[in-house]
């Protein structure tokens, strides 16, 4: 791990402080009032999803690849009081057998994730059948000039943001993935730059 790698850590909650009080601490919510049974959220981060799990959630599964990360996750969840097992691994590689989860949850991940195609097929296969995929992602504009802005600042977005991709198609991997997009509603990510405003919340279903 690299030193900006643990201060990127040390420093995420304070930089989404505004844009959580913002907005989207209430899209978490939302979003994640679904989630039922046995869950896993995938780039889990610091744990800003724990305080949204409902009861109808059994059993919740978190992964979390970054070592600084890991340590602040599971501080964060002995802290909240709810029962949760932190994993460190990559979502590209997940240990579990197939069909282990009825509810996977990937918020703010999916533009940092090396490969996200294999991602996504991870998730389908640990789904169960007919499981759900509750996301919440910043992505690539529909406006073409935001667009070509997002294209242009990539890679210098990619260095300050720990990896974070400004310009993923993600919706549409979703799609191509095999996965069935039931809901898909538009948005912004408060308090945001223009190139990571861009903001989709939706479910899908495993086949």
């Amino acid at each position: 791990m690299s030193l900006y790698g643990r201060i990127f850590a040390a420093m995420y909650d304070r930089m989404m402080a505004g844009t959580e009080k913002a907005g989207l601490n209430g899209r978490r919510h939302e979003l994640l009032a679904s989630a039922t049974g046995r869950v896993i959220e995938i780039g889990a981060g610091t744990g800003l999803n724990l305080a949204h799990y409902p009861d109808a959630v059994t059993e919740l599964v978190l992964t979390e690849p970054e070592e600084p990360m890991a340590r602040r996750l599971e501080d964060k969840a002995r802290a909240s009081g709810r029962a949760a097992t932190v994993v460190r691994a990559p979502a590209e590689s997940l240990p579990f057998p197939d069909d282990s989860f009825d509810t996977a949850v990937c918020t703010l991940v999916l533009c940092t994730v090396t490969d996200p195609e294999q991602t996504l097929a991870e998730l389908q296969r640990v789904l169960k059948p007919g499981g759900t995929l509750l996301f919440l992602e910043h992505v690539r504009s529909d406006d073409p000039g935001v667009a070509r802005w997002q294209d242009r600042l990539a890679p210098l977005w990619r260095k300050c943001g720990h990896g974070c991709n400004p310009n993923r198609p993600t919706p549409d991997l979703i799609r191509r993935s095999g996965l069935t997009v039931l809901e898909l509603e538009e948005g912004e990510l408060p308090k945001a730059p223009p190139i990571v405003r861009p903001l989709r919340a939706g479910r899908a279903s495993a086949p």
